[in-house]
């Protein structure tokens, strides 16, 4: 038999931690700031938590919920925009991968320098790096890091896309860049 007062508060501290780790996703995890903030011990937070050092909530209604977001315009000023962006583009990545039968395959890529690329897609042997940005003017300097993981990569590496939050795409040589309308169809 269970006792209902443990039970009850072991449940409302998982829902803290699970509040607590969709306020970081998109982020790098810090598992010592998520304990401490969380009130549950270090064990039990690997137990709960995939082995991935970074955090996504696939389900951007929830994320933005618990982020109190609760209209486009508040999306646009928020501070968390640039990771709810990040989260909603890994979460159509994903979706888009199983609805083909394929597997997730999805991965993110940081140097020691702390240059980030949010998605890397393993797609027929080759890694597509995928820059997720919330801003609505495009500009080529975010394609910095995706450029940067394509020299070290070599051969492997195929062109770069960026989702943007802008109307228009853009192409170059080595890159698209898609509007994030392109991606919600």
């Amino acid at each position: 038999m269970h006792d209902a007062p443990a039970h009850e508060a072991t449940a409302a501290l998982a829902c803290r931690f699970v509040a607590l780790c969709e306020a970081r996703s998109g982020q790098l995890l810090k598992l010592n700031s998520l304990v401490g903030d969380s009130g549950i011990n270090r064990p039990t937070a690997r137990r709960w938590l995939v082995k991935t050092p970074k955090l996504y909530f696939l389900d951007s209604g929830p994320l933005c919920c618990l982020l109190r977001i609760a209209s486009p315009e508040d999306l646009s000023t928020h501070a968390q925009r640039g990771a709810v962006v990040e989260a909603w583009v890994v979460g159509e990545a994903l979706k888009h991968r199983y609805n083909l039968g394929l597997p997730a395959d999805l991965y993110f890529w940081r140097d020691n320098h702390g240059l980030e690329v949010g998605l890397v897609i393993e797609h027929r042997s080759r890694l597509y790096a995928v820059e997720c940005k919330s801003g609505m003017t495009y500009s080529p300097s975010w394609l910095a890091p995706a450029r940067r993981r394509r020299a070290i990569v070599g051969d492997a590496a195929a062109e770069s896309l960026l989702v943007y939050g802008g109307d228009e795409g853009h192409r170059g040589c080595d890159y698209a860049a898609l509007s994030w309308q392109a991606v919600a169809v």
